[in-house]
């Protein structure tokens, strides 16, 4: 009888088995519990190996399900089947089971495999959820799950990221203590972390020795951030020896370490000395992109020789690297340098050689149109922008209002405010506030007011600028029993007023007070 039902037993198991193997999953469940259903007996293997194959599937209700009907009958899964059960309930972020899971696993005194642990972590930091992240860390730590290099390459990414630099830092400094050899992915993460933040000397500082001891090549993306950190923080002679540093352990400077250089060269106005980066980059085989050449042209422009940067233009259209932005910087510097006319020739040139105009473009001719008083050309061009589809944005109004309210045609400004809400953009605070100041400057304090109520109805707070620019208003035009309400109101919200205008509406407050 008993081994007729094991026969019976080895049946089920190879019929399920087959079924799964030709891809009938369905066949292999309905297989499973006539199996369950009939005299055989069924064993904790057999719940373990279907739910296996469930999970692979990506099956976690059904999984769940039977996971459900094995606590009766006196079954658990194994560590095994429990660590893949969350690796997979991690790719659809059910936290709940996996919490569930977890805990059952505790009463058991399992503890997840480090492969299914370093998913669970990774999800917590990418879902923000970083206190439990940590708890969880601690938690497993505790029950003898010791992490590997992966595990504090997460948490140091993670924390990173949320800016809690001194306790990514403690990590690191964790898993050098327990005799941890970072690797190349593990000194991406910190130095990318760090060098986000602003602190190149600290990343630096903590992968020195991990650099010269040679036991990790550093990939060129690391040397590249390192540099780049520098470069920002204007230290270009570390930049420099990190450099040499490259080289001399096998890793070349690629495109990306030249225009890194580049660009610190070009921004700090050290134009010959970007000029033999370029010379240098041919000479090493590689050659200057579109991008490198862009910065050389900014260069020229910074310095205020944009000839020079015209005829780099007519080089880069010869190579085809020339593009949209290689235009707006000449054609900015041209109207910086009030030649508007050659400024509008190169935007014609740009349209014929079939490099479409963008929105930077157009913002950066309109408002030079206005301020040098060609307003029908102005307007010519914002209906020939909106002719090629594109459609001006917050930040085009913005601009253009705020050039408007400077040159005192405040109602053109307004009516252009008014244009932009019709055409369904929202005027955000620095919007509100161009406006704001164009009408406290003609002394129509009143008008300002008002849009300053409206403000918070289009869901906009004033700041500590619309704030200053009402109260400079109300004192100009001297209605300091309102300007000092507003000064109320404004340090409710923690902002502050300048030093001779708050002796003003102090000086307003003390003579109010004395003549009640």
């Amino acid at each position: 009888m008993y081994q007729s039902l094991g026969a019976h037993r080895l049946v089920y198991r190879s019929r399920i088995a087959f079924c799964v193997k030709t891809g009938r999953i369905e066949n292999a469940i309905q297989m499973f519990d006539e199996m369950t259903q009939s005299n055989c007996r069924v064993f904790s293997v057999d719940f373990n190996r279907l739910i296996g194959v469930l999970i692979r599937h990506s099956l976690f209700d059904f999984a769940h399900q039977y996971y459900t009907k094995m606590g009766p009958l006196g079954f658990s899964l194994s560590p095994f089947t429990y660590s893949r059960f969350i690796s997979g309930l991690c790719q659809v972020k059910n936290f709940t089971l996996i919490d569930e899971l977890l805990h059952d696993m505790e009463k058991l005194n399992y503890v997840p495999d480090i492969w299914a642990f370093n998913i669970y972590l990774n999800l917590l930091f990418r879902e923000g959820r970083i206190e439990l992240a940590l708890e969880v860390f601690e938690r497993m730590v505790q029950r003898g799950r010791e992490p590997d290099v992966v595990t504090y390459t997460i948490i140091v990414d993670g924390l990173c990221k949320i800016k809690k630099y001194d306790t990514a830092i403690w990590f690191w400094r964790d898993m050098i203590n327990k005799g941890l050899r970072p690797d190349n992915k593990a000194c991406y993460a910190l130095v990318v972390g760090l060098c986000g933040g602003g602190k190149v000397e600290l990343a630096y500082e903590l992968t020195i020795d991990v650099m010269k001891s040679g036991q990790v090549k550093f990939s060129t993306k690391i040397y590249n951030t390192l540099i780049s950190g520098f470069c920002r923080a204007g230290r270009i002679d570390k930049a420099q020896a990190i450099k040499s540093f490259m080289r001399r352990n096998g890793s070349e400077p690629d495109l990306v370490t030249y225009n890194v250089l580049l660009n610190y060269c070009c921004d700090e106005l050290m134009l010959e000395e970007a000029e033999k980066l370029m010379k240098k980059m041919e000479r090493s085989g590689i050659e200057p992109d579109v991008y490198s050449y862009n910065q050389l042209l900014k260069g020229f422009c910074k310095a205020n020789r944009p000839d020079e940067a015209y005829l780099l233009m007519n080089k880069m259209e010869s190579k085809e690297l020339c593009d949209v932005v290689s235009y707006n910087t000449i054609i900015k510097a041209f109207c910086e340098g009030s030649d508007v006319r050659r400024a509008y020739k190169l935007f014609q040139e740009m349209r014929q050689k079939g490099i479409p105009p963008d929105l930077v473009t157009f913002t950066i001719l309109t408002k030079a149109l206005l301020r040098e008083g060609f307003s029908n050309i102005a307007k010519k061009l914002v209906d020939q922008m909106t002719e090629i589809g594109l459609s001006p944005d917050r930040i085009f109004y913005t601009t253009i209002m705020d050039h408007l309210c400077k040159s005192g045609k405040v109602d053109m400004a307004h009516t252009l405010f008014c244009d932009m809400i019709e055409q369904g953009i929202s005027p955000d605070v620095t919007a509100h506030n161009a406006l704001i100041n164009g009408f406290c400057k003609s002394y129509r304090v009143s008008e300002a007011l008002h849009l300053f109520v409206e403000m918070e109805s289009r869901g906009y707070y004033p700041d500590e600028v619309t704030y200053k620019l009402i109260i400079g208003g109300l004192i100009a035009e001297k209605k300091l029993s309102v300007a000092c309400r507003v000064w109320g109101q404004m340090m409710e919200k923690g902002f502050t007023l300048d030093r001779a205008s708050s002796e003003t509406l102090i000086s307003a407050s003390s003579r109010e007070f004395a003549s009640t």
